[in-house]
């Protein structure tokens, strides 16, 4: 009698403490998720503000388009001559938070 209520004992402990197990590496599981999530939420924000702070710095130059991915910023449209253009990719590469800069940009014939 005293072996079975030992035994019993013993499959409940197995079971609670696989449970536990269960439950601890769900909730591992969610905090990951969560966390990659924070991380893309925090890209984003971190593109758009330089993506902003780019444009700016080149509000003269509207035709200028300005792209951010992951820190990489990308410059399109057409410009008046290289000299802007070149003004234009050096802005950029100034802002903070940049890692690349990518030109697009065509110049303009006259």
């Amino acid at each position: 009698m005293m072996t079975t209520k030992l035994i019993a004992r013993l499959m409940v402990a197995a079971t609670l403490t696989a449970a536990a197990a269960t439950g601890t590496a769900f909730a591992a599981g969610q905090q990951e998720g969560a966390m990659a999530g924070a991380a893309k939420t925090g890209t984003a924000t971190n593109d758009e503000a330089i993506t902003s702070k780019i444009k700016a710095s080149l509000a003269d130059q509207k035709q200028i388009g300005v792209t951010t991915t992951e820190g990489v910023v990308v410059l399109s449209g057409s410009v008046a001559s290289t000299d802007i253009g070149t003004k234009a990719i050096q802005v950029a590469s100034a802002v903070p938070g940049v890692k690349e800069v990518k030109s697009e940009l065509t110049v303009a014939s006259k």
